[in-house]
């Protein structure tokens, strides 16, 4: 599998980052942004820099108590001319945070998975960089471009999140939904090193579960991992004809397994 280093990754949060606030600054503060219903431009730039200086806060100060978690948010500027530096200094705020030194402190981890508090939090920021990047760019009507390595992490970050014992707490309707009886689904990455990112989810009675491998599947998705993440995180949707025709992606077996999945796995937020 790819592997995205610390360092790669606090590099990508400024860059996307950057990217999003230059399409923000394109599509202007009121215009509406159709990847994310009901938010706009404004909503947009807010969430993502008062993301980051929350995160920071919690890394900076060792926060390891829930309850002690920051309840003020950083305070968007009225300007929007501001904004690009305004989520600069976010940005490397955030990077600045996840140190290596700080990378196996002890912070809290809202998933409860066995990573660090600052690698959770350090993942969960590169995919709100990312992501909501993606969407500021189809605001403004610019094109997307996501490195496939920066891609494949993203996806199995996805996969980790869905299946971890907060998703089941917070989002228990997604959860039950996602429980099979065997149902299987394939996600492949054509564009990665070696072409060797692929992630394989199980629908099992008590809950679904995902590894990194290839095998056989009830259903198969494969295309650039750019791609395979927008479709996952619902910013594209899933070709209407089973073998993706037209598009970058392929698809083999049952075309409804998939839809179901993607139906029922949404973010809280946009």
């Amino acid at each position: 599998m790819t592997e995205v280093t610390a360092g790669h990754a606090r590099r990508a949060i400024v860059e996307h980052t950057r990217r999003l606030a230059d399409a923000a600054a394109e599509a202007g503060p009121g215009a509406t942004v159709p990847t994310a219903p009901g938010w706009t431009v404004t909503d947009l730039v807010a969430h993502v820099g008062q993301t980051q200086h929350w995160v920071a806060e919690i890394i900076e100060h060792r926060i390891t108590d829930p309850a002690r978690l920051p309840t003020e948010m950083a305070e968007l500027p009225t300007d929007p001319r501001e904004w690009p530096a305004w989520l600069a200094e976010a940005a490397q705020r955030v990077a600045s945070a996840c140190s290596d030194d700080a990378l196996d402190a002890p912070v809290f981890n809202a998933a409860g998975d066995e990573r660090s508090g600052t690698r959770f939090w350090l993942a969960g920021l590169l995919n709100e960089a990312v992501v909501h990047g993606i969407d500021a760019a189809n605001a403004a009507h610019r094109p997307t471009d996501v490195e496939p390595a920066v891609a494949a992490a993203l996806i199995g970050n996805h996969f980790a999140m869905l299946t971890s014992p907060t998703w089941e707490r917070q989002r228990p309707e997604s959860a039950h939904a996602l429980r099979g009886t065997g149902q299987t689904l394939q996600w492949r990455a054509t564009d990665t090193e070696d072409g060797a990112d692929a992630w394989f989810v199980e629908r099992r009675p008590d809950g679904a579960t995902w590894q990194p491998a290839t095998r056989e599947a009830d259903v198969t998705v494969t295309g650039p991992a750019g791609s395979l993440l927008m479709v996952l995180t619902r910013r594209r949707p899933l070709p209407d004809g089973p073998d993706g025709e037209g598009t970058d992606l392929g698809i083999d077996g049952d075309l409804g397994l998939a839809r179901h999945w993607l139906g029922n796995t949404a973010h809280v937020s946009g």
